[in-house]
């Protein structure tokens, strides 16, 4: 208090001897000059747009451990790990976008994933089953189709790369299960990344309100175009901070695409090369203008990337002459140009700037996987394991520059399960034998050497371990 105090005279003799002025914002300033701008409303854009916008209700059963005896000792005597189980019902809520007239909705599959039943709901309450056309964990996408006769209302798929920060922008969706809502915001940043923990980081950032229940709602331009999914917000007490992410439409375009063409899966290009960010110390070593860019670190024998001429130390710094702002955003740009087709290459190396071409193709089985069960006495019984390739390496959600023998799978209760194994391990050696097949690792898994010296490989970390 004494603080305040002592500034209020400050204050006052300021204020006697400052000249009056207008502060130059006030002057650029303006008053609504009509009647009609007095009514501007996104009403008009909204009615347009919320028809379009479904609720999606997501149910799994559970098997849940009973608590009823739990801590009693005489039942957990009596039934040791069969203690009574009972299968719960868990609900989940989100919502998703009317994409085609025929009732195909786009959602985040975290609103749907590992789902029994799944229902959407239309702006006017009527409720209709769907199934799962196509998911993906790593973008967070899903696409879903309802049976109707009618012509369902849409939202026509805009161009998310003509957003700006700055745009004015409507989220769509049913946060809390209160009913379908709009909030209206701006695009706050583009590219944005390290989102969710997902291996996805392109996402554009509004202050448009986000709340549970808007994931996979609808992010609208004001041409009432589609431009994003909304799928998460920067939240310490679950509400709303003004700081949400939504999945670029241009992705959702070619993840739709891939949907309706039937695909199991939804592929990503394989450029086979290793990025980290640009630095500054990177920026200024190797004479970068700006901060940014993809910075080659490895780059595989005989791939997409050493075809095309790229090499460690260059910097990618755009995409068919997008800005790539980072190793995701790179990922993200070769990811909307397509399968099958041809991406030029912006590269930077000793202040030099050259185009290269890279063809766009999907991960590729170099060699037989030959996934094998290692049975026995060792310390691998338990264990299924396969020779990696791209292909593999992309399946197992692993960098496609890994190579060797992967475990894929551990069965429980196993040996190995007991000594700590887990899939993605890359079992390097043992007792100072590489291992290069899966033949290799069956083949010693069957002698008895009497210990067993194990160098496995995890998370790009080499682990030493002996068995006896």
């Amino acid at each position: 208090m004494p603080r305040f105090d002592c500034l209020k005279p400050l204050a006052v003799i300021i204020a006697l001897i400052a000249p009056v002025t207008t502060p130059a914002l006030a002057q650029d300033k303006a008053v609504p000059k009509s009647q009609v701008e007095m009514q501007l409303s996104f009403a008009p854009l909204v009615k347009q747009a919320r028809g379009a916008v479904v609720n999606v209700y997501a149910e799994r059963l559970v098997q849940t451990r009973s608590s009823l005896f739990a801590g009693d000792p005489f039942f957990e005597q009596f039934f040791g790990q069969r203690m009574p189980n009972r299968t719960e019902k868990q609900s989940s809520l989100g919502s998703g976008v009317i994409v085609e007239a025929d009732g195909v909705v786009v959602t985040n599959n975290h609103v749907i994933d590992g789902a029994d039943d799944i229902k959407v709901a239309l702006a006017d309450g009527r409720e209709f089953p769907v199934k799962v056309v196509l998911k993906d964990d790593r973008l967070d996408l899903a696409v879903l189709k309802f049976e109707t006769n009618e012509v369902m209302p849409t939202l026509p798929i805009g161009n998310s790369d003509a957003t700006e920060v700055g745009d004015l922008v409507l989220a769509i969706g049913n946060p809390f299960g209160v009913g379908q809502t709009v909030t209206s915001g701006i695009v706050s940043a583009l590219a944005r990344n390290q989102v969710t923990e997902g291996d996805f980081g392109f996402f554009i950032q509004t202050d448009a309100a986000i709340n549970p229940g808007n994931s996979g709602g609808a992010l609208v331009n004001m041409n009432g175009e589609l431009i994003g999914i909304n799928t998460a917000i920067f939240s310490r007490g679950g509400g709303s901070n003004g700081v949400g992410f939504a999945i670029p439409a241009n992705l959702v375009r070619v993840f739709l695409d891939a949907a309706d063409r039937g695909d199991a899966s939804f592929e990503r290009p394989y450029v086979g090369a290793s990025f980290e960010p640009v630095t500054s110390d990177v920026a200024e070593a190797l004479g970068l203008k700006t901060v940014r860019g993809a910075l080659v670190v490895r780059v595989v024998e005989g791939g997409p990337a050493e075809k095309a001429g790229l090499k460690p130390g260059q910097v990618v710094t755009a995409v068919n002459g997008v800005s790539v702002e980072h190793p995701d955003a790179l990922g993200y740009r070769l990811t909307t140009t397509g399968l099958g087709e041809t991406a030029e290459l912006s590269v930077q190396q000793d202040g030099r700037e050259e185009t290269i071409e890279l063809a766009l193709a999907a991960a590729p089985e170099t060699r037989p996987r030959d996934i094998q069960l290692i049975e026995g006495r060792s310390p691998f019984a338990g264990i299924r394991a396969g020779n990696l390739s791209p292909r593999l390496a992309y399946e197992l959600k692993m960098a496609s520059e890994v190579t060797g023998v992967v475990v894929t799978e551990v069965v429980r209760g196993s040996p190995a399960a007991r000594l700590g194994f887990a899939p993605r391990d890359i079992v390097v050696s043992v007792n100072g034998e590489t291992i290069r097949s899966v033949d290799d690792l069956a083949t010693i898994a069957d002698s008895n050497p009497g210990f067993w010296r194990v160098e496995i490989e995890r998370d790009g970390q080499r682990i030493r371990q002996i068995f006896r």
